[in-house]
């Protein structure tokens, strides 16, 4: 059967390499299902969850804003920020939301609402890939 490479890198380390049998995107437009030999494809990625399938068994990560390049053989997404869900720490990420939203009451010129709304979603993005799991 085959499989693809799955890359997934933030401006600190490369947070998973793995040959992988579908992957599950948070797209803009929504969430994308790549298989191997999918069609050549770079596009945005949205703050969500990951989903890296392997021999039936299934890697959840909870990703931040980024970019995506798909070729037939890998899948290489570049992102702010990606953790595996076992090492979410759901009461940090949960501060974190907090402080994201009491600053965004706050006044803030572009630059610093685009900052915290991306730290709004990494946090979101976090909470909904762990509590999800803990079902």
């Amino acid at each position: 059967m085959a499989t693809l490479k799955l890359e997934i890198v933030t401006p600190e380390a490369r947070v998973y390499s793995d040959e992988v049998d579908m992957v599950t995107l948070p797209g803009k437009e929504g969430e994308m299902g790549i298989y191997p030999n999918h069609i050549p494809l770079m596009t945005q990625v949205a703050a969500g969850e990951i989903i890296a399938r392997k021999a039936g068994q299934e890697s959840y990560l909870a990703v931040g804003d980024g970019f995506v390049e798909i070729t037939g053989e890998k899948v290489a997404v570049m992102t702010d920020m990606a953790v595996e869900a076992d090492n979410i720490d759901e009461a940090q990420a949960e501060e974190a939301r907090k402080r994201a939203e009491a600053r965004l009451a706050e006044k803030l010129n572009d630059e610093e609402a685009a900052m915290v709304q991306a730290a709004l979603a990494q946090s979101i993005a976090q909470l909904d890939v762990k509590r999800r799991r803990k079902r």
